[in-house]
């Protein structure tokens, strides 16, 4: 081993980048440029505060990097909540908004900057993402599935430009992407989720009955559940038309009378079956 190998390490990283940032500066350069700079502080503080560092910025494109993907993804919402709140505090003709991805992987390590395809997939993650939005990796969705009061939808695999496919994710808060509602603590997020509970439970109650008695007929015979099916049919046509005068014995007893005696004549003992022959 050389002194100058270069060297690697697992790291979080994000990639954010402006939406339409030519035709921002085209519109107003100079106001760009202002805004650009108030939110590029703004987001050193934010990730500066989460433990991250910024690794490099060019454009409109700001790289950093974090040690833990929790404070990675949770820095990138507040990111784009600050970026929001400041959009309503003074509206613009022609807002500026951020979209950012989040890539946990292997980088490659020169001085203060990285390379490697852990960045590329960063770019390529935030080029998916809604303008305001976040998109990550599912390396980066198993480590914080469980960990974040934030919702994830599932995008598939997106073909992106000279990187393999792979599984990303959207973030969501309150059925709006991340960035658009305040990010709640853990006691909300629990809170929410025990109030959540009870009505996916009533939601999906009625459905596994049915399916219960679906496969209670399927193991039977045919003939029988048939008839089971059609009695059960008549028993209701009684009870909903004319409670009070029952009629629905006798066609239900004929009914069953006859798969059982057919039941009984098709299941004959074979050898009865054979000296008939």
């Amino acid at each position: 081993m050389t002194d100058d190998k270069m060297k690697r390490r697992l790291t979080t990283v994000l990639c954010a980048d402006v939406y339409g940032y030519s035709r921002l500066m085209e519109a107003d350069e100079t106001g760009t440029l202002e805004t650009l700079r108030r939110y590029r502080t703004a987001i050193a503080r934010l990730v500066e505060r989460h433990d991250g560092r910024i690794v490099n910025t060019w454009g409109d494109a700001v790289i950093a990097e974090f040690a833990s993907v929790v404070e990675a993804v949770q820095c990138a919402v507040e990111i784009q909540q600050e970026i929001s709140s400041s959009d309503s505090d003074a509206p613009q003709a022609s807002p500026m908004r951020f979209r950012i991805g989040i890539n946990l992987g292997d980088v490659m390590v020169d001085g203060t900057d990285i390379y490697g395809d852990g960045v590329n997939i960063a770019s390529r993650l935030q080029e998916l993402a809604d303008p305001g939005g976040v998109v990550i990796s599912s390396s980066v969705y198993d480590q914080v599935h469980n960990k974040l009061s934030v919702g994830f939808d599932c995008l598939g695999q997106r073909p992106m430009k000279n990187i393999a496919p792979l599984t990303s994710y959207r973030l969501t808060l309150g059925g709006q992407a991340a960035g658009s509602a305040s990010f709640p603590g853990e006691e909300t997020a629990t809170s929410t989720a025990r109030a959540r509970a009870p009505r996916m439970e009533d939601r999906r109650e009625p459905s596994s009955s049915s399916n219960v008695v679906s496969n209670w007929l399927g193991k039977l015979p045919r003939p029988v559940a048939a008839a089971l099916t059609v009695s059960a049919f008549l028993i209701l046509i009684n009870l909903f038309t004319g409670a009070h005068k029952i009629w629905f014995h006798w066609p239900v007893a004929a009914i069953l009378f006859g798969v059982a005696l057919r039941t009984v004549l098709g299941h004959r003992p074979e050898s009865d079956s054979k000296g008939e022959r």
